[in-house]
């Protein structure tokens, strides 16, 4: 197998980033990744009862979840916090083509074996949510899932999704460079400068987006794309296997709020969800209450 070719975002790049504390950690030798560094978040206890697996979307990376872990620790938990590879600390592949579903799906899978997580409260939102609720498909990862906190998020089967996914993709094709920040904050109003500097860290210039170019077009809306099966099979199993505790919460702006209430339908036992009105797609950032929230109703306090 050929080595990909990738970039590494420069350490400093990453200096004195607001309310976000936390020591990187890198592993470069999973299996299939072999030379591709990946980097995540280890907090809190190892053989802590519970561990919090936050997955980011796109086109954020671990800093997304800064709100929440405090809530989490706090529990007593252990929170991982990766980084897709294309995204925040980890490497970047230069071509657009190294980017797959099986690619970030297998590379989360190999993460969590090579960590040994168990006792796993699966923490979704966005992409993080349209792989990571593939996850179960793997008898290995669900033997170790006990609950669900999903937030904002689209689990494709092959299907087209709702105009809002198109016109987000259309718009990522018309700006290769895409200005990430901004487009954060358009939507995140409240974010300062720094916090805008953060999202923008991971990416120097134009070629390091490649995984933030690529993710749209990933979306398995019809049938023939890769992961529609592990899809369709995760579908069945959140729909008649899933008997795990599960929170929903939604941002009351996102545009997709009715994917999600169609999601919530497509998960066993799925309780009403948490509205957060002043919120929109990117949820984490009002994530103080959402974890509060969440750590009640699973009876973490």
């Amino acid at each position: 197998m050929q080595p990909i070719e990738a970039l590494r975002t420069p350490d400093g790049r990453f200096q004195d980033l607001p309310d976000f504390p936390y020591a990187p950690h890198y592993v470069d030798s999973l299996p299939g990744y072999e030379g591709l560094r990946a980097h995540y978040l280890d907090e809190g206890p190892k053989d802590a009862e519970r561990t919090f697996l936050c997955l980011h979307g796109e086109p954020t990376w671990c800093y997304l979840y800064r709100k929440m872990m405090p809530v989490l620790l706090a529990s007593g938990a252990r929170v991982v916090a990766p980084d897709f590879f294309g995204f925040g600390r980890s490497d970047k592949p230069v071509r657009d083509a190294a980017y797959t579903f099986p690619f970030h799906r297998e590379f989360l899978l190999r993460l969590v074996e090579h960590l040994g997580l168990r006792h796993i409260t699966l923490v979704v939102q966005d992409w993080g949510g349209t792989l990571g609720l593939t996850l179960p498909v793997d008898p290995g990862f669900r033997a170790h899932l006990d609950r669900l906190l999903v937030m904002n998020t689209v689990l494709p089967v092959g299907q087209p999704l709702g105009p809002h996914f198109y016109e987000w993709r259309a718009l990522v094709r018309s700006q290769p460079d895409l200005p990430v920040g901004e487009m954060i904050r358009a939507i995140t109003p409240q974010l300062t400068d720094q916090e805008l500097a953060a999202y923008d860290a991971p990416f120097p210039d134009s070629r390091f987006k490649a995984g933030a170019r690529t993710f749209p077009e990933l979306a398995m809306v019809t049938p023939d794309m890769p992961g529609v099966a592990e899809a369709q099979a995760a579908l069945r199993f959140w729909g008649e296997e899933w008997a795990g505790p599960t929170f929903m919460a939604i941002g009351g702006k996102d545009a997709d709020r009715a994917t999600m209430d169609t999601l919530r339908g497509q998960i066993r036992g799925c309780p009403e969800p948490l509205v957060v009105p002043e919120a929109d797609h990117f949820l984490q950032e009002w994530g103080e209450p959402v974890a509060q929230a969440a750590l009640r109703a699973f009876g973490d306090s």
